[in-house]
């Protein structure tokens, strides 16, 4: 899961984020407005953490302008201002959601599952390849019957993987499933993740296997 957090104040930012990673989440993070429509030009994402008070302007006026360039991404605005009619007023300019700060992750990570499995976003209910099954949105992943219990890393490069099996996933898709825009990413980080996966999944008889296609991705592939 990819989410994208516009979010001025740095302290409650670095916070969300630890947390959010944590649960297997990758975050993009941004102080912008300008700034956050370039990233959604750029990637795909889950959903959106907006904050109101931002330094070009009144986040609820992103949601428009989103909505206007074709973009359905849910949003959920994270603001102090909580009042029962500035609720309102961020719900009708089109959040799908609104939650107070302070606020606890558990309520936010809460949240963000009840708006991912409202449709469109079906693509996040469970992956089943081989004798895995996946659940995106609560990080369970079992072979069989027996749970598996994979690094963050690991985990998103299974998911990214599983969900084209069959198909070869680029380094460069996985890369951007598994690392946030700012982070350094070294040479063979990718490979080493993909080198533990494969003994873990083997381990647990897991019945696919990863193959590496020389110069271009990974392919993940039911025995």
């Amino acid at each position: 899961m990819r989410l994208l957090l516009i979010e001025d104040e740095r302290e409650l930012a670095t916070a969300l984020s630890a947390a959010l990673s944590r649960h297997g989440i990758v975050i993009d993070h941004t102080v912008y407005l300008a700034d956050a429509f370039e990233l959604t030009r750029q990637n795909t994402y889950d959903a959106i953490l907006l904050d109101r008070r931002l330094p070009d302007g009144e986040g609820l006026t992103f949601i428009p302008k989103l909505r206007r360039a074709g973009v359905d991404t849910p949003v959920i605005v994270l603001t102090a201002r909580n009042e029962p009619m500035e609720r309102v007023e961020g719900l009708d300019l089109g959040a799908d959601d609104y939650l107070g700060k302070p606020f606890l992750i558990e309520e936010l990570m809460a949240r963000v599952r009840a708006l991912l499995r409202r449709p469109p976003t079906l693509e996040e209910q469970t992956i089943r390849v081989g004798r895995l099954q996946i659940d995106p949105l609560n990080l369970d992943v079992t072979s069989g019957t027996v749970p598996l219990d994979l690094p963050r890393r690991e985990l998103l490069v299974l998911q990214a993987l599983a969900r084209r099996k069959g198909k070869t996933v680029l380094r460069s898709t996985l890369e951007v499933a598994v690392y946030n825009y700012e982070e350094e990413i070294q040479s063979n980080a990718l490979d080493a993740h993909i080198s533990r996966l494969r003994k873990r999944l083997a381990d647990a008889e897991a019945g696919v296997t990863i193959h590496n296609i020389r110069g271009v991705g990974y392919l993940l592939r039911e025995e």
